[in-house]
């Protein structure tokens, strides 16, 4: 992210804007959703939280996905964590990154021209090995499916037998189609994120 300037009696000082925006309780994630950015998230979250537990944390995504083991880690921190946090998209919200947004207790909140993909996950890497060795990924592939199902139909309030059929192909929801199909909860504009005062 870019720098911004803050004026102070000292003069102007250059601070990273991801530091500016922490300040205002608000996490971003963007680009491929790493192990990395899962340990960074973790430790915004405690941060926050350790900062002030009642006051609510804005989760603003822009991603097409990425691993599952670390969407998973954020998805546990966020499902477990008692101060309120809402989720925001902002333009993408693909794969893994969709299950994170759809997932918010506290308010999934979506730019109108937003949009959400949800698919089966794959596979990140070639697969090699023996038919043994295929067999154990497959079959591992195939828990991890049936793991992300329920975890869509919890908070979509689908069947998972619904979620299984709709995620058989890239599946694209303008902002609309993510509200009707229980992905999200309201169209928002970058006046209600600033302010975080939106009302259902």
């Amino acid at each position: 992210m870019m720098n911004v300037e803050v004026r102070s009696a000292n003069g102007i000082t250059l601070v990273p804007l991801e530091t500016k925006l922490l300040e205002h309780r608000k996490i971003f994630i963007e680009g491929e959703i790493t192990e990395k950015v899962a340990c960074e998230f973790a430790g915004k979250v405690m941060l926050l939280v350790n900062d002030d537990s009642e006051k609510s944390i804005d989760v603003l995504i822009h991603s097409h996905g990425g691993e599952i083991s670390a969407g998973l880690m954020i998805y546990d921190i966020m499902q477990s964590c008692e101060t309120p946090i809402r989720m925001y998209c902002l333009g993408k919200a693909y794969s893994m990154a969709a299950v994170l947004f759809a997932s918010g207790r506290f308010g999934r909140y979506m730019l109108p021209n937003s949009e959400i993909m949800l698919h089966e996950p794959t596979l990140g890497n070639r697969v090699g090995g023996n038919s043994s060795t295929i067999k154990s990924i497959s079959e591992s592939l195939m828990e991890t499916t049936q793991k992300i199902n329920r975890i869509l139909a919890r908070h979509t309030g689908k069947t998972e037998r619904e979620i299984e059929v709709t995620s058989a192909y890239d599946h694209y929801f303008s902002c609309e189609e993510s509200i009707a199909f229980g992905l999200a909860d309201k169209a928002v504009g970058i006046m209600e994120i600033l302010n975080g005062n939106i009302i259902n």
